[in-house]
């Protein structure tokens, strides 16, 4: 799993992105700014493919921000594509000395998970 962030430039909004792979979950944190609020826009995206001969695959993607679910989807995979998926997009503000914690939860039958990606890009 990999993550990455910004340079340490006040000046230039922040871009925090973690790219979980194919893991089932990811946890991306922003760490808190002690001197003021900041807000983002988070992205969430994961992508399958069905399994050969599944009969009926699907996928699910559950959000949650500090703890709090956001949003949540159960649909039917393609079977006529390569791959399918879901994606989720929010706005959070981010009070002045708390971090920020965004968890994303993959499930799926039928389908093989191929990629999890998260993303916060500070709004300016």
């Amino acid at each position: 799993m990999s993550s990455t962030a910004r340079p340490a430039d006040p000046a230039r909004p922040e871009r925090w992105h973690l790219d979980a792979g194919d893991r089932a979950d990811a946890l991306l944190v922003v760490p808190a700014d002690a001197r003021r609020e900041r807000r983002f826009e988070i992205s969430v995206a994961m992508s399958v493919r069905p399994l050969d001969g599944a009969r009926s695959p699907w996928h699910a993607l559950r959000v949650l921000a500090d703890g709090e679910l956001q949003w949540s989807r159960r649909i039917a995979t393609d079977t006529q594509g390569r791959y399918d998926g879901l994606d989720y997009r929010f706005r959070r503000s981010v009070p002045v000395g708390r971090e920020l914690r965004v968890q994303a939860f993959v499930e799926c039958g039928g389908a093989e998970r191929l990629r999890l990606v998260i993303e916060a890009e500070e709004e300016t």
